[in-house]
């Protein structure tokens, strides 16, 4: 009963993203935001990802006030011993992470894949979008080691 409910408190506890870095890319204030984010079920993987923040002065210059583009970077590695809880198992795999890119149509997604037969935690960023999807992604894998991989079905 208390795994029960501790796995739905965490199910329902957004994921926070702490932002570790903020680079300055051009005269009229855009900027690449790089975010540190945890893995809720996996102890030990951490993420950064990295993305677009447009500013006020581009928002006027393109007309396109609520959207970010949907380009992003994702490295996922090793920041202390690799304890998985429960996660998700097949080739849907299970978000990690979700954050608006534009007021209600497109959203930034990590997706967790658990390759089973290579013992590899698979993280998959990418841009949902209501109307075309998107093509934009970006992949990182952390190999786990022996003793760390879920035991096999």
């Amino acid at each position: 009963m208390k795994t029960w409910i501790a796995a739905l408190a965490l199910m329902a506890a957004p994921v926070s993203a702490e932002v570790v870095g903020k680079v300055g890319v051009d005269w009229v204030g855009n900027d690449i935001i790089v975010e540190a984010i945890a893995d809720p079920q996996v102890q030990g993987v951490t993420c950064h990802l990295a993305y677009f923040d447009r500013s006020l002065i581009d928002r006027l210059s393109q007309g396109n006030w609520f959207e970010d583009p949907s380009n992003s970077a994702i490295e996922c590695s090793r920041t202390g011993p690799v304890t998985i809880g429960d996660i998700r198992r097949g080739p849907k795999g299970e978000d990690v992470f979700s954050a608006s890119r534009s007021l209600i149509f497109k959203s930034l997604r990590v997706k967790r894949i658990y390759d089973e037969e290579n013992q590899v935690l698979v993280y998959l960023a990418h841009a949902d979008q209501v109307k075309e999807g998107s093509a934009k992604m970006s992949i990182s894998t952390v190999a786990l080691e022996p003793g760390e991989a879920l035991p096999a079905r």
